[in-house]
């Protein structure tokens, strides 16, 4: 079992909860990807069908934890994912649901069902599954990871155990990164884009394609400081036409507008955006009101995108309106 850096006090709320035998039957863990939501679902997963707790925490070492950590396990089941978007349809939900009565054949006696990435999940289905979560089988436990607590039905939260992941300390960060066989100048150029952020710095070094949506980032904040809106579009064009994809470059300019309103304020705060040299540029640009103002107009963006609204008509816009606000 890897150890599982930063988030000491969501470790601690679990392994209290299994040394007083108090588990809860749902739990919600999210953050922003690569925080480690999926990880934690997993260690909770293994948590209660451990048959060997140390301190509360799956030992890492019986048969039932090897099998929850390696994805083998016969009772912790993956909700399977449907449609172009990865979603989760109404069937899927209602099989879960009558398969949920089923007991499990294991030592603990439980059975798990993790969905994860469900702000992909939509109504119907949250609705579908609110019964079983209301009232589970003793043996049955449901763990959802997303990226906001929000993505969520107010009724969905009421009957769960919500954790929000925090980011790592960088310094465990390049520990994380050391034990994933990563050092030298890569991990530099991985910390100083994605910092505490460890699913995000092994992406960044394996995937060229998140390289270049950082590169990109990195352009598109030097032609709103340039206050060039040809250059911003040329730029916004090369995103593409995949949602996923879009989200991410908007994510992450987002961040970079964040920490140049924070630059204007203090030069001791934390950054978090993907480059501290482009948002330090910015900030001598523009005021933190503008910053705010852009924060605002890239959401719009987001949520104009989540509606499926056509991609070059949003981004076309959102320039349009972040050019104004620079140039007032």
């Amino acid at each position: 079992m890897k150890k599982i850096y930063g988030n000491e006090y969501l470790l601690s709320a679990v392994g209290s909860m299994m040394k007083n035998d108090r588990a809860a039957h749902t739990v919600i863990f999210y953050g922003e990807k690569g925080s480690g939501r999926k990880t934690l679902a997993d260690y909770y997963a293994a948590s209660l069908v451990c048959t060997d707790l140390r301190d509360g925490r799956p030992c890492g070492e019986c048969v039932e934890c090897r099998n929850a950590f390696k994805h083998t396990h016969p009772d912790i089941i993956y909700a399977e994912t449907s449609g172009k978007l990865g979603g989760y349809s109404v069937e899927t939900a209602k099989s879960i649901c009558l398969d949920a009565f089923v007991r499990p054949n294991n030592r603990s006696g439980r059975k798990v069902y993790i969905f994860r990435d469900c702000h992909k999940m939509d109504v119907r289905t949250q609705n579908t599954l609110l019964k079983i979560v209301e009232e589970p089988p003793d043996f049955t436990y449901f763990i959802f990871t997303s990226e906001s607590k929000e993505d969520f039905l107010s009724t969905i939260i009421s009957r769960s155990v919500c954790f929000a992941l925090s980011p790592c300390s960088e310094d465990d960060t390049r520990a994380a990164l050391a034990e994933n066989g990563f050092s030298g100048r890569d991990t530099d150029e991985a910390v100083a884009c994605f910092h505490g952020n460890i699913g995000m710095c092994i992406q960044y070094m394996n995937d060229a394609e998140l390289r270049g949506r950082t590169a990109l980032v990195k352009r598109l904040t030097g032609s709103i400081a340039d206050r060039d809106e040809y250059a911003l579009n040329r730029e916004m064009f090369n995103v593409g036409k995949e949602r996923d994809d879009i989200k991410t470059v908007l994510r992450m300019l987002d961040d970079v507008v964040r920490d140049a309103a924070v630059c204007s304020e203090s030069g001791e705060a934390r950054l978090i955006g993907c480059s501290q040299r482009d948002a330090a540029r910015l900030a001598e640009v523009i005021t933190p009101y503008q910053a705010v103002k852009i924060h605002g107009i890239i959401g719009k963006a987001w949520s104009a995108i989540e509606a499926n609204v056509g991609a070059a008509l949003v981004l076309t816009a959102m320039c349009a309106e972040i050019t104004e606000t620079v140039n007032r």
